[in-house]
């Protein structure tokens, strides 16, 4: 994700210069010309005036679907915006919950327990990291190099990483209190922290294993394809060969809108706009460290 200023226009302006979007519209936007300019010759230099003044009325289908238009483009953007926002809410839940499972177990364990506490403070941040890499890719290999904890060797990278790790903390959780290091009390206390984890898992998957249906999103390229390419029928009358220029500029601003809802409906993505989890993951590494100090 970049960051920056929202109130500085001069450099956000340039960004959209050099924005991909650009640059993957611009074939398009000079096919966009070059249609507008035949259509605006053929019909300034070989329609007669009784044709013309049909024409003009094809004007008045583009107002009526230009309305219908922005509203599905809006309803577009609205509902990637949505699942952008979801993610990261459900990543700022994993943070407050590895937080919060770090804090209770620091808590819990005796400060001479550098066994457990080395497990909970590698196994927490290794959820975190475990679960970024596999919303990024569909299996990832999780080696480490524990001496005190080996049960974290034994991640199958063929198997679900996140659910392995969530796993393995319950577990050893659930070993802590047969042997008493733990309460009753406690354990029902870690129970929401542990069940939060799976459930975190469960949201980004389905955010990320449901895009927006391919129907609705093809629809609206056609719709946007069909529409700009015939708007030079109706205008070219009103605007000359100025359409040459304001073709191109409307099929920019809506294909745009397209492409950036495209953009944030896959948060977990390696775009600049998408979600900084690896980031994420390591702030919660870093916290977990500061936390449980063995």
């Amino acid at each position: 994700m970049i960051i920056y200023n929202p109130k500085d226009w001069l450099s956000t302006t340039i960004y959209l210069h050099t924005f991909r979007i650009f640059k993957r519209l611009l074939p398009y936007l000079i096919a966009s010309a070059v249609i507008s300019a035949a259509l605006a010759y053929w019909e300034l230099s070989y329609v007669d005036a009784e044709d013309r003044n049909m024409l003009k009325n094809v004007s008045i289908v583009h107002s009526l679907l230009g309305f219908v238009l922005s509203l599905l483009l809006v309803f577009r953007t609205n509902t990637a915006y949505d699942r952008w926002w979801e993610a990261r809410k459900q990543w700022g839940s994993l943070t407050n919950t590895s937080r919060i499972l770090a804090i209770k177990m620091n808590a819990f364990l005796s400060p001479d327990d550098k066994v457990n506490r080395s497990f909970y403070r590698k196994s927490i941040a290794l959820f975190a990291e475990t679960l970024s890499s596999y919303l990024k890719s569909d299996y990832t290999k999780f080696m480490l190099d524990e001496k005190l904890n080996p049960e974290l060797n034994t991640l199958d990278d063929k198997k679900h990483g996140p659910n392995q790790v969530a796993a393995l903390i319950y577990k050893k959780t659930n070993i802590l209190y047969k042997e008493g290091k733990i309460t009753g009390d406690q354990l029902i206390t870690l129970n929401k922290e542990l069940t939060a984890l799976t459930e975190v898992t469960g949201a980004c998957e389905r955010i990320k294993n449901t895009p927006i249906p391919l129907g609705y999103s093809s629809f609206i390229k056609t719709f946007i394809i069909l529409y700009t390419a015939t708007l030079p029928i109706g205008y070219v009358f009103s605007l000359g060969y100025f359409v040459i220029a304001a073709v191109p500029f409307i099929f920019y601003v809506l294909a745009a809108l397209e492409m950036i809802g495209e953009s944030i409906e896959e948060p977990f993505g390696a775009d600049a706009d998408d979600l900084p989890i690896e980031k994420m993951a390591s702030n919660i590494k870093k916290h977990c460290n500061e936390i449980l100090v063995a």
